[in-house]
């Protein structure tokens, strides 16, 4: 399958080696000498068990990398045994390992035309490094410069025949990557199915039934002590005779998950009843042709084939057959979709082999028996402080990651013989970045806005085309990858492919116009070069997860993902933790022409609020800059396949991002995310809707057996019982005061509302101090308080409480209820006349003094215009501003106290017009998903991490915990 010719250079071409510019160093000085350098404690603690878990003291790191980057490196990437001299302990003993490792394998293999352009290498690699402008994948920092295997790549696809020796060596060989931490996927369309016979004239098993050997192997291996929970990719082609029981595979058991948890069964993620269902640990996708989607289009049937002859034994209606991958997906998320004929009519190596499945994520996409190394740019360190994009200096920066990437591979180890062989014949490598949903807020683009996709696409136009560029420089010094020779035409065909969509790109400002004439160049001299010299790497980019890189990069989002929230958690310096609103909204807000006063109102309200809506002076068609993942105003689920769509003909591999649905959205929902995604040239999609899996929002890594028995029988409670859930007020809430008088004695009545203007909590103040009716009137609207969040209706309590008499009765001093027969009924006439909508009162015979008289003049209460709008309670009879009271004052008098603590402890709020409101948070709050949860009222659906117990939030199509670094499966 694949050419075996040692690629490894024995003789250095003449005029040979690449000379290396300087990007951002100064020649006679260190990198390190232009740092300044802090000792900080790394004391790592499972929040849930109080358990400390890690604990290094003394390390070294810049004084500008946050703790949570500091603490991340520490216990992932530090090697050596903690409290022995081996044990590193600065930044720079890690860079050194890995930068020294890279420069003298340039130097060995012929990469450099001079000493001085290795010493250039080597301090331009360690000053990006240094300064977070980019990062290696997380095997690098595990594995280079140790004496253990130097296994440089985290992505890896294996091949299965239809054999049981090919079968049981696919078990082992998983096991292998597993057991090192990293992930693999396979296609598996090769084993004959269930409905063909053996040779033996019995029935074959199917790849369904082998998928539970491998999925028992993963869960095996993944409890027994891997780094991170197994990650694996399962595909299984569209025209498979199996496909329907593939597709419902994982379908079916999330019925039997929720079936056991109702029953009182431990169903939670890594909970120790989980076990006993099937096929959790993989991620399942369907290899879909693009002659099933046009059957799919015209309503026609579509035939499944043998794995043998190729003969059709059965013919499928093709739309009754996507429909259950759609329902699929709607119940449990599985199966994700691939786009066969896409992914391979962007493949530079068609003669040597399809490329028929990818890793777990599905960004890298190549050849069986393959790896990928990845590496991933921060974008926004590319932001210039006049808010322009240093084009030169990212070009410049992607070529030199891309040479120390290409030089891993000449002295990486592989944890097959047959993965080395092809990653060594085929060179693939992974460039990426992160941070583009930050760099578009900061620079004013909606994520999805037509300048939000064209920004993003001209970028990773770029991106790629300065790889290939460098590539073919390097094969004019080293020479071309082993099996060029044979797939010269489609690979150049391929290069011509990705010049022609950049041809297609339209800008729409200066920024993306800059860029775009950069990458128009690139490409130039990629077809130019690429003819003359060929290309050193069969792949060059790839858009990964960027999980604990993204951590170490101090990026605020991951990938090609918009930013998770506007609100972060923050980490402090010597304990405790922060609420900070992002670091970008100011300087979006700047960007987009707010003055000091006005920003810092805007910032102050996000705090306050988790979202802009309402936000004072912050203009609606400006709202979709800080549209995010999760939240108020989440972005819609077309917006994330729009983005995807842009960028996608402008990569070597695919995009590892998954589109989040709400918990509402339907299966003919999913059924046009996935049709579109054909439609606008994606190579793979998946989706999740919210809430659709039983073991991520319940997930309780850290607690132990007893407690989770208890959570299991609350859940069981609340399944069987049906209790009502109490929908608590914001800790800041708007609220109105009325002063009143009935029959002589006077009150005070205060309504409390939630962000949406609905009434939430009441309080009533009648007579003196300690008084029984004084006490009794409180009392009463504590009890109705309670209630109204419980979610009885506001209109029940009108019906009942509204003509009930006694005495205090008579004359009010209210223009709009002038006589009461009670408290009570003047209570509740007040309530109705500012909390619920003309229909409902008129129907009760409550009206203002204003309707009152236009029934007199006209015969009618309600307005003849638009008008009556006005009179629901949409705020507008809530009172001026200087009628709305804020009832924690705790809360708003700590603001100004928190940011000082928060910046005095090293919080990195930034000084100025505009800085982030910062404030404490609640000992129950460990990451920004749980930040988000107080926000929203309502838990986020992801993972405990098993590690520290911290709830994680999504990156890419995997979650990462903020806490420790830890990811649910890619790196």
């Amino acid at each position: 399958m694949t050419d075996t010719a040692d690629t490894r250079p024995k003789t250095r071409r003449a005029g040979a080696g690449v000379h290396v510019e300087r990007i951002f160093t100064t020649p006679g000085v260190h990198p390190y000498d232009e740092v300044t350098w802090e000792s900080r404690d790394v004391v790592q603690q499972n929040w849930k068990t109080g358990e400390t878990i890690f604990e290094q003291r003394g390390v070294e790191f810049p004084e500008t990398w946050s703790l949570n980057a500091s603490t991340i490196v520490t216990t992932k990437y530090f090697r050596g045994a903690l409290g022995t001299p081996a044990r590193e302990t600065s930044l720079k003993q890690l860079i050194d390992r890995v930068v020294l490792t890279y420069v003298k394998a340039g130097k060995d293999n012929g990469y450099f035309a001079s000493d001085d352009d290795a010493e250039i290498f080597e301090h331009e690699l360690t000053w990006s490094l240094l300064h977070q402008v980019f990062s290696f994948n997380s095997p690098v920092w595990f594995n280079v410069g140790t004496k253990s295997p130097q296994q440089v790549s985290a992505c890896f696809i294996l091949s299965v025949e239809d054999s049981m020796d090919s079968i049981l060596n696919w078990y082992k060989e998983e096991g292998f990557i597993f057991k090192g931490g990293s992930g693999a996927g396979l296609n598996l369309s090769r084993i004959r199915s269930s409905k063909e016979l053996l040779s033996s004239g019995g029935t074959a098993s199917g790849p369904v039934s082998f998928m539970r050997g491998a999925d028992a192997s993963a869960g095996t291996i993944k409890s027994g002590g891997a780094t991170r929970r197994a990650a694996k990719m399962v595909v299984l082609d569209v025209d498979h005779p199996d496909i329907e029981e593939f597709i419902e595979t994982k379908a079916r058991e999330e019925d039997k998950i929720r079936a056991l948890r109702d029953a009182g069964f431990d169903m939670d993620l890594g909970g120790r009843d989980i076990t006993s269902v099937q096929y959790q640990n993989a991620n399942n996708s369907v290899r879909v042709s693009d002659e099933f989607m046009r059957a799919v289009e015209e309503g026609t049937s579509f035939g499944l084939r043998a794995r043998g002859t190729g003969e059709v034994i059965e013919h499928v209606d093709a739309r009754g057959l996507f429909d259950k991958i759609n329902k699929a997906a709607w119940e449990c998320a599985d199966p994700g979709i691939q786009y066969d004929d896409t992914i391979n009519a962007w493949h530079t190596n068609p003669e040597t082999g399809r490329i028929t499945a990818s890793n777990p994520c599905s960004e890298y996409m190549s050849l069986d028996n393959s790896s990928c190394n990845l590496a991933s740019l921060n974008l926004l360190k590319f932001l210039r402080d006049d808010d322009t994009f240093d084009v030169a200096a990212f070009q410049k920066v992607v070529e030199l990651v891309i040479t120390a990437m290409d030089i891993s591979i000449c002295f990486a180890d592989f944890p097959t013989e047959s993965i080395g062989v092809t990653t060594r014949d085929y060179r693939q490598l992974g460039i990426g970045y992160a941070n583009l949903g930050a760099l578009l807020m900061a620079t004013g683009h909606g994520y999805d806005s037509e300048g939000g996709r064209s920004l993003a696409a001209a970028i990773t136009s770029l991106l790629t085309g300065a790889a290939y560029k460098r590539s073919a420089e390097l094969a004019a010094v080293v020479g071309p990858y082993a099996g060029y020779a044979r797939n010269a035409e489609p690979h150049q065909r391929v290069m011509r492919k990705h010049q022609a969509a950049n041809d297609q790109v339209r800008t729409l400002d200066a920024m993306d116009s800059e860029i775009h004439r950069y990458a128009t160049k690139a490409w130039a001299d990629v077809v130019e070069l690429g003819a003359k010299n060929g290309f050193r790497n069969a792949q060059a980019s790839v858009l990964a997860p960027t999980g604990t890189i993204g951590f170490m990069m101090d990026c605020d989002t991951t990938g090609i993902e918009p930013d998770f929230s506007l609100v972060k958690f923050k980490k402090l310096v010597g304990g405790g933790s922060m609420q900070i609103v992002n670091q970008t909204i100011p300087r979006a807000l700047k960007k987009l022409g707010y003055q000091g006063e006005q920003i810092e109102a805007i910032v102050e309200h996000i705090a306050d609020k988790g979202h802009v809506i309402d936000a004072p002076g912050l203009k609606p068609e400006h709202y979709e800059v800080f549209d995010c993942a999760m939240g108020q105003r989440a972005i819609a689920p077309m917006g994330h396949v729009r983005m995807m769509a842009a960028t996608q003909p402008f990569l070597s591999g695919a995009i590892s991002k998954t589109v989040n649905l709400p918990e509402s959205a339907t299966v003919e929902e999913i059924a046009e995310v996935h049709l579109e995604g054909w439609k606008l040239g994606l190579k793979a999609l998946a989706v999740y809707r919210d809430n659709c899996k039983v073991g991520q929002p319940l997930s309780d890594g850290g607690s132990t057996a007893k407690d989770k028995a208890e959570a299991a029988e609350k859940v069981v409670e609340k399944v069987v019982e049906y209790r009502p859930v109490r929908r608590r007020l914001p800790k800041r809430r708007t609220s109105q005061t009325t002063s009143f008088a009935v029959g002589g004695a006077e009150g005070y009545l205060t309504a409390g509302t939630y962000d949406d203007g609905q009434l939430g909590e009441i309080f009533l103040r009648l007579g003196k101090q300690g008084s029984t009716l004084g006490g009794m009137m409180e009392a009463f609207a504590l009890s109705i308080s309670v209630a109204l969040q419980y979610g009885v209706p506001l209109e029940t309590y009108v019906e009942k409480f509204t003509n009930m008499r006694f005495e205090p009765a008579g004359m009010t001093d209210d223009p709009d209820v002038r006589m009461a027969q009670s408290i009570m009924d003047y209570v509740f006439r007040r309530l109705a006349l500012d909390h619920l909508d003309f229909e409902t009162r008129s129907f009760m015979g409550i009206h203002t003094s204003a309707e009152r008289a236009r029934q007199l003049e006209t015969g009618s209460y309600a307005e003849a215009t638009d008008d009556a709008a006005a009179s629901e309670p949409d705020g507008s009879e809530l009172g001026t501003p200087t009628d709305a009271v804020v009832t924690d004052e705790a809360t708003s008098q700590a603001s100004p106290v928190a940011a000082e603590a928060s910046t005095a402890a090293g919080a990195d709020v930034e000084s100025g017009s505009g800085a982030a409101s910062a404030r404490t948070v609640s000992s129950e709050v460990h990451s920004s998903a749980e930040l988000l949860e107080k926000f929203q009222g309502k838990a986020a659906d992801a993972p405990m991490c098993m590690t520290c117990g911290t709830k994680m939030r999504p990156a890419g199509s995997c979650y990462v915990c903020e806490g420790c670094g830890s990811t649910s499966g890619c790196s």
